[in-house]
């Protein structure tokens, strides 16, 4: 079944996109949840007019992006954290302590846009940062002990 996304979906697409998924997962996950619509042709003239409009908009966001990106590259964030014996901290580092410690720094970053692998142990690693569909950014993080 062909659709249009009204979200970005991981692993499905872009908000805007055509897309073709399986009618089971469009009925009974997307359509009720409102992420996207059915592709008809009257859908798909509106929004192509909707593409034609916001495209100015959407130069301006992902030069704005690309620009974030290019102070971020070189950033290193140190988080703090409580630790046990062999380094092991309590919890994990999530998210939204790397989004805070973003904000600290005056980058505001939505958590939903990073992506990083499970850290239990001190140390350095890397995050990922989805700051537009076509901008990318990784970033260092340092996990010490409080």
């Amino acid at each position: 079944m062909k659709i249009i996304l009204k979200e970005n979906l991981k692993n499905v697409g872009q908000q805007g996109d055509i897309v073709t998924v399986k009618d089971g997962y469009a009925n009974n996950f997307l359509f009720p949840k409102g992420y996207a619509i059915m592709a008809t042709p009257s859908n798909i003239k509106v929004l192509e007019e909707n593409n034609r409009q916001g495209a100015l908009k959407r130069t301006k966001l992902k030069t704005d992006a690309e620009a974030t990106a290019e102070k971020l590259k070189d950033l290193t964030i140190t988080i703090g954290t409580k630790a046990g014996a062999n380094d092991k901290i309590f919890g994990s580092v999530t998210p939204l302590q790397i989004a805070q410690a973003l904000k600290v720094q005056g980058y505001d970053i939505d958590r939903r846009k990073i992506e990083l692998g499970d850290i239990k142990v001190l140390g350095s690693y890397e995050a990922t940062l989805n700051l537009h569909r076509d901008v990318v950014v990784n970033i260092k993080i340092e996990v010490v002990a409080e």
